[in-house]
């Protein structure tokens, strides 16, 4: 089911049509309503040669007129009535015109399992066939992988702005969309490549039957959809197009979108407003998410719609236990597009502006998970006769016998017993001796290599002693104040939770947003925070306590530094370490007011992604 909706531009399910589809594929309906018929196809094609027809019969009947006419004249008259005489520069016999070459390749509306294009990608499975155009289940033979693929006619009113559209989309590069692998133009036929995702799931099959997402899966799915969004508005793209369908969930928990600007011109889809209609589009999948019914009237995507004459209410009031601060957001982000934007206080009316209000959210944890508990253990039928029979297996039950105290071995008599004893505690107290007199020792040259490399990296485990190690100097420096630092990107990174990495709560924690890789998916140098001890102070160490193994950087600006950087350039790093517990030191005094902790590799999660987690930090002078 996930391999057939991956490459569908509009899953939705639809009634098909009473007419056979010769290619085999199915008709599927497009939720504009618009669904292309193949009797109606077939008539359309065959019309140019009707009209060959009837021009030939024309003619014909022009020349047995002619005919009739000549026979009037007199039978002896075998003479031909004298023609026109031609141009003087027109010749004498004009030659028959050259048969038009076959067209190379094969029609679009003749395509089927089986077909290649390229000499490459082979056409397995029709999922879609609308409006002219027909989308594929394909393997690419060179690479030997699924693919999905969009075909139309070179002469389809859309066919140049498609090709438009999927270049324009395959250079932006987030992995948040399915990628576009190629865009075609051969043999009359304009094809477009993408990604198969064979573990994506569509939402609209996570929300059928009716049953609404939990909070954090809602919260996650608004704050990807819309961040992904933002990013490529910011590159003049848009999706126009964004149902149910056209957003996928993977099997890692990573949510997907396709058809990014390609949907669009496929169908010929315009907007005044291209960000208010995405924004739009991203509140209805929440309302959706929250509620398990679409935002209107209508029903849509195979969900049930509001009931009528009642309008846009909030999705706590059409559902009990809806999470408030989403159902606002889902309000905020529908008001974009609904006459409720003039009596709302603060309508979201493009992505970022969605993406901001799902930063300003309070942290929405995921649920517990369940894990089913054991069955008692069950005795089996040899261990319960052998209980019965008093250990022996086959005889009679018998009463367990008292057990005995095992008897002290006798001591040693006179003087060999004395000599015993006093050899054996004149051992134990030598043996205590030596093993004070090491500990003492190797205590003692610990401190003495900590005081003269000076170098935290040199210490086991990361930066300055990693798991912390020897006695800790100097007196605790008190953070006033925190904030996160995304210099690379949206400027935000988890504001919520910021307070938590500093509260001396070994069990709280400042996380990162999600990520595809530990290195932040490609997408930036690193997040971090930047710590505000209210005046230039002094800092001898920095101990910072993370969850998972992490990379992380120690900076400082310097002492004349009037207000906090908003660049990295503004600091100046003097330690560096990876590790979970991690002791930074700089190699010379260091007078800042200012210390940012920049991560720069990150741990994966029980997410199936990878977040960044500082629970707990100490600074002393």
């Amino acid at each position: 089911m996930a391999e057939r909706s991956t490459a569908a531009v509009d899953g939705s399910a639809a009634d098909r049509s009473d007419a056979a589809d010769t290619t085999g594929a199915a008709d599927t309906e497009d939720p504009t309503g618009a669904a292309e018929t193949p009797a109606a196809g077939a008539r359309a094609a065959a019309a140019p040669d009707s009209g060959t027809a009837e021009a030939a019969e024309t003619e014909a009947g022009d020349a047995e007129a002619g005919d009739a006419e000549a026979g009037d004249a007199e039978a002896g008259d075998a003479q031909p009535a004298a023609a026109e005489p031609p141009a003087a520069d027109a010749p004498a016999t004009e030659p028959p015109a050259p048969e038009e070459p076959p067209r190379a390749g094969v029609p679009v509306a003749d395509m089927h399992s089986g077909h290649k294009l390229a000499d490459r990608y082979r056409l397995e499975e029709c999922v879609t066939r609308l409006d002219g155009f027909s989308s594929w289940r394909a393997v690419d033979e060179k690479l030997r992988r699924a693919v999905g693929v969009h075909v139309l006619a070179a002469g389809h009113d859309h066919a140049e702005a498609v090709l438009d559209a999927a270049r324009a989309a395959a250079l932006i590069g987030d992995p948040r969309f399915v990628q576009v692998l190629d865009a075609v133009e051969e043999d009359d036929v304009v094809y477009v490549v993408h990604e198969w995702l064979p573990d994506a799931t569509e939402l609209s099959t996570l929300l059928a039957g009716g049953a609404p997402m939990e909070p954090h899966e809602a919260y996650e799915l608004v704050t990807q959809v819309s961040q992904a969004l933002a990013a490529a508005h910011r590159k003049d793209l848009a999706h126009l197009r964004l149902t149910p369908s056209a957003v996928l969930r993977t099997g890692s928990g990573q949510w997907r979108i396709r058809g990014l600007s390609i949907h669009a011109a496929l169908h010929g889809t315009e907007a005044d407003d291209p960000q208010r209609t995405d924004t739009e589009a991203v509140g209805a999948l929440l309302y959706a998410a929250l509620t398990g019914r679409w935002p209107y009237e209508g029903d849509a995507y195979g969900l049930a719609g509001l009931p009528k004459h009642v309008g846009l209410i909030a999705p706590e009031k059409v559902r009990a236990g809806v999470h408030r601060g989403l159902s606002e957001l889902a309000m905020r982000a529908l008001a974009a597009g609904s006459p409720a934007a003039a009596a709302h206080p603060r309508p979201c009316t493009t992505p970022a502006e969605l993406s901001a209000a799902c930063a300003e959210l309070p942290r929405i944890r995921p649920p517990e998970p369940q894990y089913p508990r054991p069955a008692p253990y069950q005795q089996t039928t040899y261990q319960q006769g052998y209980a019965q029979s008093g250990g022996r297996p086959g005889g009679p039950a018998a009463r367990p016998a008292a057990a005995v105290p095992p008897t002290a071995p006798p001591t040693l008599p006179g003087r060999t017993g004395k000599a015993v004893k006093w050899c054996v505690s004149v051992l134990l107290i030598v043996a205590l001796a030596l093993g004070s007199w090491q500990l003492a020792d190797a205590l003692i040259n610990h401190d003495g290599r900590s005081g003269d490399t000076g170098n935290s990296a040199a210490q086991p485990g990361g930066g300055g002693g990693g798991s912390g190690g020897g006695r800790e100097g100097g007196k605790p420096v008190e953070i006033e104040s925190a904030q996160d630092f995304d210099p690379y990107g949206t400027g935000s990174e988890s504001p919520s939770s910021v307070p938590a990495a500093y509260d001396s709560d070994p069990s709280s924690y400042w996380e990162t947003k999600w990520y595809t890789s530990a290195v932040f998916g490609n997408l930036k140098e690193g997040v971090g925070l930047v710590l505000d001890l209210g005046e230039p102070q002094r800092v001898g160490s920095v101990k910072v306590s993370l969850i998972g193994d992490s990379k992380l950087t120690a900076m400082a600006t310097p002492q004349d530094t009037a207000s906090m950087p908003t660049d990295l350039s503004g600091f100046e790093e003097f330690d560096a370490a990876n590790g979970t517990n991690l002791t930074l030191k700089p190699t010379k005094p260091v007078v800042t007011q200012y210390v940012l902790l920049w991560l720069t590799e990150i741990p994966p999660s029980n997410e199936g992604n990878f977040r960044g987690k500082i629970s707990d930090i100490q600074i002393r002078s």
